[in-house]
């Protein structure tokens, strides 16, 4: 589902990723863990075509990114990629059904068609309730799922979650962790999770450790 190859980044004279290669399977779940300021962010923002790399390539569902002009791109990260933040970035103007629309409407797709899909996820999330509520009325876990919903509507094929329970109480931590699965099982997504949460980093398929720019292969494991 993503293949990178030989991934570099630099910012000035600071060398943050100097050759990162990684497979990523269809529906796999990867978390990506290290010291602060290892670069783990950055790669995640070159994966999603946010960043872009000062050498290699990027694949994601057999497209090589790096061949796409700007306008290409924007429409290749709305349809095919799915963010979920540390901090939600929900439109406070915005109710919770209105938030999660944006993407769909930013793809095209009818007002109507966008409504439907969004009461399906927040059907699925169990929001429904919260459907008509603005963010500030709403706990910081029915927020962020509110986020993970915006996420997928646009059905992608991969979502990619920076420090996705980093503002999150243990129990609103657990419960998202939990719902990645489902998701996964759901819907059949790959997700790239970037986390210091030791705990969510093992319960994925594969966790990742990125020190001194590189992935670290003594530190990867594989769960079980």
């Amino acid at each position: 589902m993503i293949v990178v190859s030989g991934i570099k980044k630099s910012f000035g004279k600071l060398e943050v990723l100097k050759g990162i290669d990684l497979n990523i399977s269809d529906k796999e779940i990867i978390s990506i863990v290290g010291a602060s300021g290892a670069g783990k962010t950055t790669l995640l923002q070159i994966m999603g075509t946010i960043e872009k790399a000062d050498a290699g390539r990027l694949h994601i569902n057999n497209i090589e990114t790096n061949k796409l002009n700007e306008k290409e791109l924007a429409r290749f990260r709305n349809r095919h990629i799915g963010f979920v933040f540390q901090f939600h970035h929900l439109l406070p103007e915005f109710t919770a059904l209105e938030n999660i629309c944006i993407p769909a409407f930013i793809a095209g797709i009818s007002k109507r068609e966008a409504t439907k899909k969004a009461i399906e996820l927040l059907e699925f999330l169990n929001l429904t309730e919260r459907a008509g509520h603005k963010p500030s009325e709403l706990s910081g876990g029915e927020q962020q799922r509110v986020a993970v919903a915006r996420a997928l509507i646009n059905k992608p094929a991969v979502v990619l979650a920076d420090e996705p329970s980093g503002n999150l109480d243990s129990k609103s931590s657990g419960e998202l962790h939990a719902l990645f699965f489902k998701l996964r099982q759901e819907f059949g997504q790959t997700f790239v999770i970037v986390t210091h949460n030791a705990e969510l980093a093992g319960m994925a398929d594969r966790k990742l450790t990125i020190k001194d720019g590189l992935i670290d292969h003594h530190a990867t494991s594989v769960m079980q």
